[in-house]
């Protein structure tokens, strides 16, 4: 009896390499704070092309960390999208500040430029301090526009690239810059969860080219204390360290680090199987009534997502189910969550947004799709459709 396909969205792939590299540190001396971790910030510092990377618990961490590390604090107020999952926003309220949504642009569903700046300008002088932009799907922000803004006004940037490693973007000189290299953004954060493009079950890393922010992050990433010589107030021996502020055990161990090195040697490779899926999408639905994605001018797509639009959504993603597709929704925007809506959101505040909620699916994309798992998406996709058509 032949079991029914069962085709997530998103899905992880762990090879007999990957195996090997969690079982040599499983075999070794640390499991934790040892060498792996600090193998794996370099390699990763190196692909994004930063000075500096340091690895955290997972993405969430690393956005909390961020906005600490940037300052936040009570009465910071901080603009990110509501097109995106909740921890962008929420970082900013981890440290007693407040969040301001700004609605998105058509087509790539990230941060408008233009409404951030008019957001800013029609504010008293000094109402926003930084920018949270977040990459959508695998597409970056429009960085080289955001960073502009953000030094007109002395504001800084945190740029949420969880979606997108690998994904390039042309500067304003026509440079190619890779998301997370730290040209356009003070901080940018990662996410390491088993349906990004590189998976360590929980992870994440935050990339700077401000050592004063690198080493302000790997104090806090460890509850505020620092062995670092350079950086104590006093030196009483080897034994010694300090805390010097109230920080938190967001450490990654050298377990999730060994099996990210692993991943990272392959995810130039995986970012291509990716970019041959979404093309495949694009050639084999071109002639249903669906939206499908499509870049922007000098941004380079990642495909963490791919992303199709449709006025019948709700009867799609249920039909897509019964045929054993389990599409997603990305995302319910977050100023539309209770929590935030108590704090003053209201429908109608991003109405780009809204409307792109109610239409939009994500389809399975990863690395590991099979051809017959691809096939009976399409197929089911084409069928679903029909029935509505008809």
């Amino acid at each position: 009896m032949n079991t029914p396909m069962r085709i997530p969205y998103g899905r992880q792939e762990i090879t007999e390499a990957d195996i090997a590299a969690v079982i040599e540190v499983l075999q070794s001396e640390y499991l934790t704070q040892g060498p792996a971790v600090d193998a794996f910030e370099t390699a990763f510092a190196t692909y994004v092309g930063s000075r500096f990377a340091v690895a955290v618990a997972n993405g969430t961490a690393a956005l909390h960390l961020g906005a600490q590390a940037l300052g936040v604090h009570a009465g910071t107020r901080v603009i990110t999208t509501p097109m995106t999952f909740a921890a962008s926003a929420n970082c900013v309220r981890y440290c007693g500040g407040d969040v301001t949504f700004c609605d998105i642009e058509e087509g790539s569903w990230t941060l408008d430029p233009r409404r951030v700046r008019t957001m800013i300008e029609s504010a008293p002088s000094g109402t926003f301090s930084g920018i949270i932009p977040v990459d959508y799907a695998g597409l970056p922000a429009d960085l080289p526009s955001l960073h502009a803004i953000a030094r007109e006004h002395g504001m800084w940037i945190m740029h949420d690239a969880c979606h997108s490693p690998g994904a390039t973007f042309l500067d304003t000189v026509g440079s190619n810059r890779r998301c997370g290299d730290g040209s356009h953004a003070d901080l940018t954060v990662f996410s390491f969860h088993p349906v990004k493009h590189i998976a360590t079950g929980e992870g994440g890393m935050i990339t700077t080219n401000n050592e004063e922010l690198y080493h302000r992050l790997r104090v806090l990433r460890t509850h505020g204390i620092t062995r670092e010589p350079a950086l104590m107030h006093e030196q009483h021996g080897g034994w010694y360290y300090e805390m010097q502020e109230l920080g938190y055990n967001y450490r990654l161990t050298d377990i999730q680090a060994a099996l990210g090195l692993s991943q990272l040697s392959r995810a130039q490779d995986n970012l291509e199987k990716r970019r041959r899926i979404a093309d495949r999408y694009h050639s084999a639905l071109a002639d249903l009534p669906l939206e499908l994605p499509y870049g922007k001018i000098g941004r380079d797509h990642a495909w963490h997502l791919f992303v199709i639009r449709s006025g019948r959504r709700r009867e799609l993603y249920d039909n897509l189910r019964t045929r054993g597709v389990f599409a997603q929704v990305h995302y319910i925007p977050v100023h539309l969550m209770p929590y935030y809506r108590a704090l003053g959101s209201a429908p109608g505040d991003c109405p780009v947004a809204e409307q792109h909620y109610a239409r939009c699916l994500s389809l399975p994309m990863f690395p590991s799709l099979r051809d017959d798992e691809w096939d009976h998406v399409v197929a089911s996709l084409h069928a679903a459709v029909g029935e509505y058509q008809d």
